[in-house]
């Protein structure tokens, strides 16, 4: 069995966030591999966020950023459960995070299910008639088409993309992420995108 240091649970506490008993039984578990210890920690944290996913969030932030000297600004609401969390350093940071994701990203909504009916039924005709464009048998469109759509919502809804300042991550990773080190559900509400001369 690895021996776990100090210096090691210090190390992933600071990279993690996570308490230091919690910290000390990932490196166990993982036989004092740091990477493995994340990830157990992270599955962690994924699974106490999915337990708090029906609790209410009724304190928060509106957050903003404003880039390229003046021509993109982005507005977001981010809430949490309490005004502790809402004014920790950690939840403003993620709030900042997320507007200058946005402003970089251009989502098109927070998650999928926020895509209008409409816009989905169009970008669906798209891809069809591109099928008919593209020789490839009749009975294999329906898959590709399937296919385009899922792309389609993972570029355009802002939690699925990958993290502008860390691409291994999803931006719904990191706000998981978050709601585990800060014990409380974290979400996404909305947000406002706007460039300059954009309708």
């Amino acid at each position: 069995m690895a021996e776990i240091s100090a210096k090691d649970v210090k190390e992933l506490r600071d990279r993690t966030g996570a308490g230091m008993m919690e910290c000390k039984t990932a490196l166990t578990e993982a036989s004092g591999d740091m990477e493995r210890a994340i990830d157990l920690l992270r599955a962690r944290g994924a699974a106490k966020a999915a337990k708090r996913a029906e609790r209410e969030t009724k304190e928060g932030t509106i957050g903003s950023y404003i880039h390229m000297g003046g021509r993109i600004g982005v507005m977001v609401e981010v809430g949490c459960e309490t005004d502790f969390v809402a004014r920790n350093d950690e939840f403003q940071k993620l709030v900042r995070d997320i507007a200058m994701h946005i402003a970089a990203a251009a989502p098109v909504a927070v998650r999928r299910e926020d895509f209008s009916a409409d816009l989905i039924e169009r970008e669906r005709a798209v891809y069809m008639e591109s099928m008919k464009e593209s020789g490839k048998p009749e009975a294999i469109w329906g898959k590709i088409v399937d296919g385009k759509l899922e792309k389609f919502f993972a570029e355009g809804a802002l939690l699925e993309q990958p993290f502008v300042k860390n691409p291994d991550i999803t931006v719904g990773q990191l706000v998981t992420e978050t709601a585990a080190r800060t014990g409380e559900k974290v979400e996404v509400r909305r947000f406002a995108r706007f460039a300059l001369g954009e309708q």
